[in-house]
């Protein structure tokens, strides 16, 4: 087991009573149950996640792209489908860029496994190593994933305040393992974690990127406060000419204090309430910035993403859908975690959630405008999770992820004014696909995700 005085996490937990968020756990789904064997569908999930386990990496595309099979599948299970449409999800996803394990360099082993932290071409080494561990363990896979998240001891820092790397993909990968109580898709997470790892750790890490200082950017607890504010800021007003991930290394290289300033703009006083502002937010975001170029008329975010986009069609941007994916997770492991953790967990979120704001050109977001009064007519939830599982993008891992995300936000916190609902049918009716992309990473995107 862990020992929470080793966990290097900021002295913020002493600025307030309320240091953690006390939520009930989601409905999970025990594929490993005994009783899952009368169910066709069920044991249909355990098999194609082993499957994928076994045959597939967990990163491909010269170890760019992240392997989604885990996060669609269950998914779609989840939302209700039969056992048909996971072997089609996963012919989808294995014909989609999937590669065959390769071998690393070498091994990884208990004394150096941090000295191959963020190299990528140790995937099979890390994950071989995780498994290893969960032998010594007795195959309980959330003892591997406490010693390895939380215990830096004197190893260094806990992955826990890194699992925003990557893209998120880590932190997505770590809540379907709790969802679905697999250690396959634990072990991946923690290989993810381990080959993703870079410099955002170290905001977390180190107190003095938190340390109370002469602020520029007067402190608010409402997150969606903090964006505005960023939209406003003319200091970025020609900081990036396109949108991208790319613009990510280049904003942290050139401009992190402004980063840092409306990341510790952020006052944490109630954590359960502003977590549901951030989950508002993540929703908010992802569905203005595509309203936004509709009512704009113009095709400019689309001419810079390649002409992907119909110019008669939102273009949903990818990376903001992160932000969604990446909360929706955030939401699972709150239960499941230590509650020392909630709070870093939930701010480095933010973090990336400020970053990823800035790399895509900080879109207006109106919830009003662009959510509240949108005109469901008479669609409701069932119809959401038809299109979910039975629409023209059915198999398309973001698209199903992001709708479930919406749902569970609605299961959480109550839906009466319809924001969730309101979100979920617009972005079903409108989705035509991916955009936010620099014309760099539309070539790339021409593979797959």
């Amino acid at each position: 087991m862990f020992a929470f005085p080793t966990l290097k996490i900021p002295s913020l937990f002493g600025r307030s009573p309320a240091t953690s968020i006390s939520l009930p756990p989601v409905p999970t789904h025990d594929i490993e149950a005994s009783t899952a064997s009368n169910d066709r569908t069920r044991r249909r999930l355990k098999h194609l996640l082993k499957l994928n386990h076994v045959n597939h990496a967990i990163l491909f595309h010269h170890r760019h792209f992240h392997n989604h099979a885990p996060h669609i599948l269950g998914s779609a299970y989840m939302l209700g489908c039969d056992a048909e449409h996971l072997n089609r999800i996963y012919d989808r996803e294995a014909a989609g860029g999937l590669v065959p394990w390769e071998d690393s360099p070498g091994e990884v082993a208990r004394y150096d496994w941090r000295d191959f932290l963020g190299r990528r071409e140790y995937e099979r080494a890390f994950v071989d190593f995780f498994e290893d561990m969960l032998v010594l363990k007795g195959f309980d896979w959330r003892a591997v994933v406490e010693e390895f998240l939380f215990d830096g001891g004197k190893e260094g820092a806990p992955l826990v305040n890194n699992l925003v790397c990557g893209l998120g993909h880590p932190l997505i990968h770590l809540g379907y393992a709790y969802e679905l109580n697999s250690r396959e898709v634990a072990m991946e997470a923690l290989g993810l974690a381990a080959t993703n790892y870079n410099h955002l750790h170290k905001y977390l890490d180190d107190p003095k990127y938190s340390a109370s200082r002469e602020p520029r950017v007067e402190q608010t607890a409402d997150p969606l406060d903090i964006l505005e504010r960023i939209q406003r800021d003319q200091r970025l007003d020609h900081l990036f000419s396109e949108p991208g991930g790319n613009n990510l290394d280049v904003l942290f290289a050139e401009h992190e204090p402004i980063v840092l300033e409306y990341w510790n703009a952020w006052k944490i006083s109630e954590p359960k309430k502003q977590f549901e502002q951030t989950q508002q937010a993540a929703v908010a975001l992802l569905i203005s910035a595509a309203a936004q170029q509709t009512c704009a008329g113009d095709g400019d975010q689309q001419a810079a993403s390649g002409g992907a986009q119909s110019h008669h069609q939102p273009g949903y941007d990818f990376f903001l859908l992160h932000l969604l994916t990446t909360s929706h997770s955030v939401r699972i492991l709150l239960p499941c975690l230590p509650e020392k953790c909630h709070l870093a967990l939930l701010r480095q979120w933010f973090l990336l959630t400020v970053a990823l704001y800035i790399a895509q050109l900080r879109p207006l977001i109106s919830i009003q405008k662009h959510i509240l009064d949108y005109d469901v007519k008479d669609k409701d939830w069932a119809w959401v999770v038809d299109r979910a599982l039975t629409g023209e993008h059915a198999l398309d891992a973001h698209f199903v992820k992001g709708l479930r995300a919406m749902k569970v936000c609605a299961d959480t916190w109550g839906d009466g004014d319809h924001l969730y609902l309101n979100a979920a049918v617009r972005f079903a009716t409108e989705f035509a696909g991916w955009g936010g992309f620099s014309a760099e990473e539309v070539r790339e995107t021409e593979v797959g995700h």
